[in-house]
């Protein structure tokens, strides 16, 4: 005998946790104690879909208590399939309009049958009749516009519940699929759309209540949307943006728009009007010409990608439209701005600022591969393209997108997938803000289980049977999120490779002048050059060209944000071509995503570092992120390299190949370095440390091999370090400034002596200057005794002769760097012992040294400044440049170095260090000076970075000074003005300084 008992069904299984759910369902008259009652069943599974089960019974049984039509909704929910859709899947998705069903229980009626489809009828004409508003007459703000009848608090609350009537009704139809699975889907933009015809409506409403408090003799006002709400594709919880137009501005029109936006702000949503002219500062309301003038004179790139959107939705219609033909040719030219590409990348830098870290991958509108990467694409796309292409001005995204899509301009597939992305981010922030009619762009934390339960139910995720509904959901999530990512890969980058190479048929493929347009709004300065560039890395059907393929979209993505991509884009085919037979390069640059945007930061900012890179590919390698537990490469110590440098040149048997060595390794070392600098990994002083260590260590080295092959002579050698190779404090252009000092051995004969060390000297310049591939070291020793005419190299006896007979005050200032830096150490220790008496006097030297010291400076200054130089911007001779911070250190080394040991150092931070302790000048001015001399290293060295030759004076404008902003940190398409300011500010503090100090 069969059973005809159904199965039992538990409460928890339907997803029902509270305690009192039993008995509520049972008091409805739904559940009979192991199951849904007779003639419930439809209700109770309708209920249990609901996005919260518990929260749609509460909120039921509440209207049930609150409606005097109880039986009547008893009867429609078992037998309206639309209704219980509608009626349950809101009450669980949003509180706040349940508790408005609650308020007003008569609206179920609304959710009725056909009553209930969200696109029946126009809302404009329900809002203006419930303030007493004739639909019919002409629109307030108009000429003869029609006032409400209600004013003041009435509007406000009639205007309150008719707008939450209408977003009830609207609401309930998008959630009603949820809980009944044969209800359509409503499309996500046209639920957008709606609520934006809404917004209208509310406005013109508002409109008519503020005619009807201010008095009707305002003149005429139109309002015109922007936005979401100008693009009519707005949530439902977000501020309305809109722009005042009026005839005549004056305060009687400007007390209408006052009144709209705060009416409209109590009954409905914000009502923002920051995007007019000259944002909050500016006027409330202009006239058409006032807005004219304002955008062709002083509008900034983003106030017309904002004008993108603009639409009139209330007020006279005439002035509005007026509006929208007068702005409309200055978007659609806006790309071919002068600053266009300046103000994109800090429309960009904006959307990044406003977003914060701790909820970055939460973040649906802001945050990394969310919805405001979508717009602003499609936004720029058509700024670019819409100048030609009528077909693209549409300010709704998904209507945009599909018109790029059908025009060539995005590959289809790629618009299709984005457009998928787009309406699931939107649903989701839907979602989110219906729950309590707040507004909100963020994802519940990973932790909150029941608000991600929540949010996945809402969106009608179900298990997969891998995973439930959140499982389902946080993998939709990170799959359209990490697609959208590469939106810039596909919209702006892809395309253009389509038109100069091989690719599948399916791809995209701009004309070449499409191509160009595209090139040059993204910031190439020769857009036709660029395109030769992509055609000559792409061509072919090679592997490498394979990859260049699907590496170019990303790396033109990085090179588009640097200071020069033409230059970038040409090094990186220098590049490309120059380590072609590399097997691995290629490969790194494409499973290494750290080193594909390292390089291409490298590239797009230095000339110097391509020059060294395709002599020391290697380095590539170094760009890597360093696995866990083990040092970064890329920071190797100086001692250690130095060390790792003479053993290697060591090796080699001939003095010609040992010093090629060295420089090679010099080469290496050098591109590592400024690899370093340029990301932000060294600050200065690890800069001039870890050059002055390669420096020496090559004139170690050389020197080691050149005696080797010479075999022992009448001479020991030592060379001492002097200028920036004896202060530690080399930069990328510096020279070895040194001394060559000798001493006989077996008793040999100075004159002997000389000439074997002179020999030897000689040798090591010039394998170290000789023309090659490398950088050559150029050692210099013009600072010897009698200078260029005085002999290469004396007797250590010789040099005590000289500075007991000859030296001038000059030549113990130029001592006070003098270190041991290769050669023989005892020697070296005992040239230092010879000449501290000398750099060091006891008590200081007198007046007129003082005053001869002063005299030399002042004639360098005027002497040795280039013609045409700017003093303010000579990182050397300038004001509170180098040569003014060291020589003041200099000055209070040889005036109180013999009575303070602490002063006798080499480096010029220390000797400020020293300074300021021993209470020679206050703490302020020493930290002045350091601050002057360290900006104007750094900005030296970024000079030689950025040119790839050396170079005191800063660029005064163009691509080289943002180039060098950069290089010094400042963000890439920021103002580099304000390095510039930065920079005299430093000097000119230092130089105050100075002044006092060294002047006195």
């Amino acid at each position: 005998m069969v059973s005809d008992r159904r199965p039992r069904v538990s409460l928890a299984r339907l997803g029902f946790t509270a305690e009192w759910a039993e008995a509520s369902l049972v008091e409805l008259g739904w559940w009979s104690g192991d199951g849904p009652a007779e003639g419930a069943e439809e209700i109770m599974w309708a209920l249990a879909r609901s996005p919260d089960p518990d929260l749609a019974l509460r909120t039921v049984e509440r209207l049930f208590g609150a409606t005097a039509d109880g039986p009547a909704l008893q009867r429609a929910l078992r037998d309206d399939v639309g209704l219980r859709g509608r009626l349950l899947a809101l009450v669980g998705g949003s509180t706040a309009l349940g508790d408005h069903l609650v308020t007003h229980p008569d609206r179920w009626r609304r959710l009725v049958g056909g009553a209930g489809e969200a696109f029946g009828h126009d809302p404009t004409a329900t809002l203006l009749a419930a303030v007493g508003a004739d639909p019919h007459a002409p629109p307030a703000g108009a000429a003869d516009g029609s006032a409400a009848a209600l004013t003041g608090a009435e509007a406000v609350a009639a205007l309150r519940t008719a707008y939450r009537d209408e977003l009830l009704v609207l609401a309930a139809s998008d959630l009603a699929a949820v809980s009944e699975r044969d209800l359509p889907v409503l499309d996500v933009a046209d639920v957008a759309s709606r609520l934006a015809d809404l917004a209208a409506a509310a406005l013109r409403a508002a409109l008519a209540v503020a005619l009807a408090e201010v008095g009707e003799d305002a003149g005429r006002l139109a309002v015109i949307a922007m936005g979401k709400c100008g693009g009519q594709e707005l949530n439902y919880v977000s501020d309305v943006d809109v722009v005042f137009v009026a005839e005549p501005a004056d305060q009687a029109t400007t007390r209408l728009a006052t009144r709209l936006m705060r009416i409209a702000g109590e009954a409905c949503f914000e009502v923002d009007a920051n995007l007019r002219p000259e944002g909050r500062q500016g006027a409330l309301v202009r006239t058409l010409e006032g807005h004219v003038a304002y955008y062709e004179r002083w509008a900034k790139t983003w106030e017309f990608q904002a004008l993108l959107k603009a639409r009139p939705v209330a007020g006279d219609p005439e002035l509005g439209a007026a509006y929208a033909e007068a702005v409309a040719p200055m978007v659609w030219s806006a790309a071919g701005r002068t600053d266009f590409v300046a103000d994109v990348q800090a429309m960009r830098r904006r959307v990044v600022e406003h977003l914060r870290p701790d909820r970055a991958d939460r973040e649906i509108k802001l945050g990394p591969g969310g919805l405001r990467d979508v717009e602003f694409a499609v936004q720029l796309l058509q700024l670019v393209h819409g100048r030609t292409d009528e077909a693209l001005r549409s300010a709704t995204t998904l209507d945009a997108l599909a018109a790029l899509a059908d025009g060539g301009y995005v590959a289809r597939d790629d618009g299709a997938n984005l457009a998928a992305s787009y309406r699931f981010l939107r649903l989701l922030e839907h979602r989110l803000q219906l729950q309590r009619m707040r507004r909100t762009h963020l994802l519940p934390a990973l932790d909150d289980h029941t608000g991600l339960r929540w949010l996945a139910r809402a969106a009608r995720m179900r298990p997969d049977g891998r995973r439930d509904a959140v499982g389902v959901l946080m993998a939709e999530w990170t799959r359209n999120a990490r697609r959208v990512r590469r939106l810039h890969e596909k919209l702006f980058y892809r395309p253009l490779l389509a038109a100069v190479s091989r690719l599948s048929p399916d791809a995209t493929r701009l004309s070449e002048s499409a191509a160009t347009a595209r090139l040059a709004a993204l910031g190439w300065a020769s857009p036709e050059g660029a395109l030769n560039h992509l055609r000559a890395l792409t061509s072919g059907v090679s592997r490498a060209a394979s990859i260049q393929n699907a590496l170019l979209p990303v790396l033109l993505e990085e090179l588009a944000v640097s200071p020069d991509p033409d230059r970038g884009l040409l090094a990186y085919r220098r590049v490309s071509e120059a380590l072609a037979t590399t097997p691995w390069y290629l490969r790194l640059l494409r499973d290494e995503g750290q080193v594909a945007e390292r390089l291409m930061r490298l590239l797009g900012v230095s000339a110097l570092v391509p020059d060294l890179l395709v002599r020391a590919p290697e380095v590539l390698r170094l760009l890597a992120a360093p696995v866990a537990g083990q040092a970064d490469e890329l920071l190797r110590d100086p001692a250690e390299v130095a060390t790792s440098l003479r053993a290697t040149v060591a090796r080699q048997q001939d003095p010609k190949v040992a010093a090629d060595t060295a420089r090679s390794l010099r080469r290496h070392e050098m591109l590592r370095v400024a690899c370093a600098d340029l990301i932000g990994a060294l600050d200065v002083e690890g800069v001039c440390a870890a050059l002055s260590s390669v420096w020496t260590a090559v004139l170690q080295a050389t020197l080691d091999s050149v005696q080797r092959a010479v075999g022992p002579g009448p001479a020991r050698l030592a060379v001492i370090g002097m200028g920036r190779l004896g202060g530690a404090e080399i930069g990328y252009s510096s020279d070895a400034d040194v001394l060559f000092v000798c001493e006989p051995v077996d008793g040999a004969h100075d004159h002997d002596a000389v000439r074997h060390a002179t020999t030897i000297a000689e040798t090591v310049r010039r394998r170290l200057a000789a023309p090659s591939p490398d950088p050559a070291l150029v050692v210099d020793a013009d600072l010897r005794p009698e200078g260029r005419q005085g002999a290469l190299v004396r007797t250590l006896s010789s040099y005590r002769g000289y500075y007991a007979r000859w030296s001038q005050t000059w030549e113990a200032q130029a001592l006070l760097r003098a270190r041991p830096v290769a050669g023989d150490a005892d020697l070296g220790r005992r040239f230092i012992e010879m000449i501290d008496p000398i750099r060091y006097p006891d008590n200081g030297i007198g007046d007129q040294a003082v005053t001869e010291i002063r005299r030399i400076k002042a004639r360098v200054d005027v002497e040795r400044l280039p013609r045409g130089a700017d003093r303010g911007t000579h990182t050397k001779l300038g004001l509170g440049g180098l040569a003014d911070v060291e020589w003041t250190v200099q000055l209070l080394q040889l005036l109180h170095a013999g009575d303070i040991p602490e002063l006798r150092t080499t480096s010029t931070l220390e000797g400020l260090r020293e300074a300021g302790e021993a209470g020679l000048i206050t703490e302020a001015d020493a930290k002045a000076l350091a601050n002057g001399w360290t900006m104007a290293t750094r900005a030296r060295n970024a000079v030689m970075l950025v040119r790839g030759k050396p170079g005191d004076q800063l660029p005064r404008s163009g691509r080289e000074l943002a180039a060098v902003a950069v290089a010094l940190g400042y963000p890439p398409g920021g103002d580099p003005g304000v390095f510039l300011d930065d920079y005299r500010r430093a000097t000119r503090r230092a130089r105050a300084v100075v002044e006092r100090v060294f002047y006195g």
